[in-house]
């Protein structure tokens, strides 16, 4: 199997959008409000030398690829299979965006062949090893997953920032998931590391 893993920035009131950037009103939060530690970022360069494969959503991989491309901090991601989840994008389209080694999945049953190992279907699997599958901002495919059973942990950097709206890493009407703690730590900044299993 490979687990899938939610790794997000998060605020304190559960908002996951456009932590770096992007359209919400308070768009690059992480950085803009909060003292620079990186110590802090620590966990995020463990998960790309771990990471087998990325999984995103539309829009988190139409905002992601033009740019990631270009950047030396994510080369290692930029080298590994990634898997976008869409039901209006193309293969064709998929591939147009340059981001090399990107991948079209329309259905969750696509998402459980890969977390379960596939390793023969076409060339959508046959390069992604055993090891986690990471899923980086896309909290609409994050509710998804979570209302099939497809998440096996979160990892959330919590930042002491309230921003009262914007879209959130949990769903209102989402299922009881029961957790288990696996790591922690505490930032002189304010930010709080928390890694969580699912509990099956």
């Amino acid at each position: 199997m490979r687990p899938i893993v939610i790794t997000e920035f998060i605020s304190l009131d559960g908002v996951v959008e456009a932590p770096g950037g992007g359209n919400h009103e308070h768009a690059g939060w992480t950085f803009e409000d909060v003292e620079f530690d990186p110590a802090a970022y620590e966990i995020k360069g463990r998960e790309q030398q771990d990471a087998a494969a990325l999984l995103l959503g539309r829009v988190s991989f139409e905002e992601f690829a033009p740019v990631w491309p270009s950047m030396d901090e994510f080369a290692t991601y930029n080298a590994l299979p990634k898997f976008v989840v869409s039901t209006s994008l193309t293969q064709d389209a998929v591939t147009a965006s340059g981001w090399a080694y990107s991948h079209l999945l329309t259905t969750l049953d696509d998402v459980r062949k890969l977390r379960d190992g596939a390793h023969g279907d076409g060339s959508r699997f046959s390069d992604v090893t055993d090891g986690p599958v990471l899923v980086h901002g896309s909290p609409t495919l994050a509710v998804s997953l979570a209302s099939a059973g497809l998440v096996d942990r979160y990892t959330l950097l919590t930042f002491p920032v309230i921003l009262g709206g914007g879209k959130r890493l949990f769903a209102d009407d989402g299922i009881k998931t029961r957790l288990t703690l696996v790591e922690s730590q505490q930032f002189a900044n304010g930010i709080n590391l928390a890694v969580f299993d699912v509990a099956r």
